[in-house]
């Protein structure tokens, strides 16, 4: 039902908050490389961040489903995008 999502547990919200912190981190330090990319320490930072990221992700997407659409991410059975609520609803 749109406009109706189901409610999900702390532990949803706690992580998705997690990977927005990541994500903001990342695109922080993506645009700072565009302009010093022989930063090494920074260029350490990002490639820890972007592993960081896939580890909740993954962790976020075995408990309560897909993240990404059009192939990043695997759905269980049954089709789990017409499940709410979606990642950029909450």
């Amino acid at each position: 039902m749109e406009g109706t999502p189901i409610p999900c547990d702390q532990q949803y919200y706690e992580w998705l908050e997690e990977l927005q912190i990541v994500d903001f981190a990342l695109v922080e330090l993506n645009l700072f490389l565009d302009t010093h990319p022989e930063d090494l320490q920074s260029i350490q930072q990002y490639n820890q961040l972007s592993q960081e990221r896939m580890r909740l992700a993954k962790q976020f997407q075995e408990v309560y489903g897909p993240l990404l659409n059009f192939g990043h991410a695997f759905s269980k059975f049954p089709w789990q995008w017409s499940q709410s609520p979606w990642p950029w609803q909450v």
